[in-house]
C-alpha cells in the first residue's frame, strides 16, 4: 500500500475492500522507510478496513540496510500497531543483494523478534535453477539454526515444495497463499494448498504484485484476495465463509489481533 504503487491515495482501495468483505489489511514492508510508512498508515488507520503494520527489511534491500538497521527496526518494531517483522528472508532469483548479507540480515531480524516476542513473515524465492540457489532449504535451516520458532511466522506467498511446506509445518509456521496458486499452470501449487491442514493455512495479495487469474495485468489490491479465498474454499471442499472464518481465526492467533 506505499505511496509509490497507489500514488492517488488509498481510499478507493479501501472502498474496493469493504465491498468485497475484506476488512483487515496487513501492510508489509521492504525497508526502513516503508516500514515508517506502515507503521504511520496503521497508526491512523483504525475503522474498517483496519490497517495493521510488517516492519523490516526484504532481502532485495539487505545490501543497504546492513548497518545502522538494529536500532531503528527495534524502535518501530515495538510500536503498538506492528504486529510482525517482515518481509525477510532470501531471494536467490533475482540476487539484488549478496547472498552472505541477504543471510546476515535475516539473522539479525529473527534476533530481533525473538527479542520483541512478535512473528516474522518470511520472502523466500529459489534461484531460477534450484541446484544454483535452493533459499527454501536455507531458510529453514536459519529458522532451525536461530531457534525462530520461539516466535513463529508466516511462508508468505509460498512457492516452494510439498516437502518444504512439510518442515515449515513441523517448525511450526503458518504457509499464505497469493495469486499464483489462482493461475491455470500452477498445479503442484494447488496441490500442495491442499494438504495444508485448514487451521494454518492463510491468504492474500502480494499487492501490488501477483493479481490473481482474472485480474493479470493489473495492479493487485487488497480486494483480489477474495479470488484466492474462492479457489482455497472449493479446493478444501468447505463454503467461502467457513474457509474465511477458519482463516480469520488463523490470523488472529498469530498476530495476536483481537488479544
Amino acid at each position: 500500500m506505499n505511496k509509490e504503487y497507489f500514488p492517488e491515495g488509498l481510499e478507493q482501495v479501501f472502498k474496493n475492500a469493504l465491498d468485497n468483505d475484506v476488512k483487515r489489511l496487513l501492510f508489509a514492508s521492504a525497508d526502513l522507510e516503508s516500514s515508517r510508512e506502515a507503521v504511520a498508515l496503521a497508526n491512523i488507520r483504525h475503522d474498517a478496513p483496519e490497517v495493521w503494520a510488517l516492519v523490516g527489511v526484504h532481502p532485495h534491500e539487505a545490501a543497504s540496510a546492513e548497518s545502522g538497521l538494529h536500532d531503528e527496526l527495534c524502535d518501530l518494531a515495538l510500536a503498538p500497531r506492528v504486529v510482525g517483522i517482515g518481509e525477510i528472508g532470501l531471494d536467490y532469483f533475482y540476487d539484488n543483494s549478496p547472498r552472505d548479507v541477504q543471510r546476515n540480515v535475516f539473522r539479525l531480524q529473527i534476533e530481533i523478534a525473538k527479542r520483541i516476542k512478535k512473528p516474522i513473515v518470511i520472502h523466500v524465492r529459489d534461484a531460477a535453477d534450484r541446484a544454483c540457489g535452493n533459499a527454501n532449504e536455507e531458510t529453514l535451516e536459519i529458522l532451525r539454526e536461530t531457534g525462530a520458532d520461539a516466535v513463529g511466522g508466516v511462508i508468505h506467498c509460498f512457492s516452494g515444495t510439498a516437502e518444504d511446506a512439510r518442515e515449515a509445518l513441523r517448525l511450526g509456521f503458518y504457509i499464505s497463499f497469493a495469486g499464483p496458486v489462482t493461475y491455470t499452470k500452477n498445479i503442484l501449487l494447488r496441490q500442495i494448498a491442499m494438504d495444508i491442514p485448514l487451521d494454518r493455512i492463510l491468504c492474500e495479495t502480494d499487492s501490488p504484485y501477483l493479481a490473481p487469474q482474472g485480474f493479470r495485468g493489473r495492479t493487485n489490491e487488497p480486494c483480489h484476495v477474495r479470488s484466492v479465498y474462492e479457489l482455497l474454499s472449493m479446493l478444501k471442499g468447505v463454503s467461502l465463509d467457513d474457509f474465511a472464518e477458519a482463516v480469520r481465526k488463523n490470523g488472529e492467533r498469530i498476530f495476536g489481533w483481537g488479544v
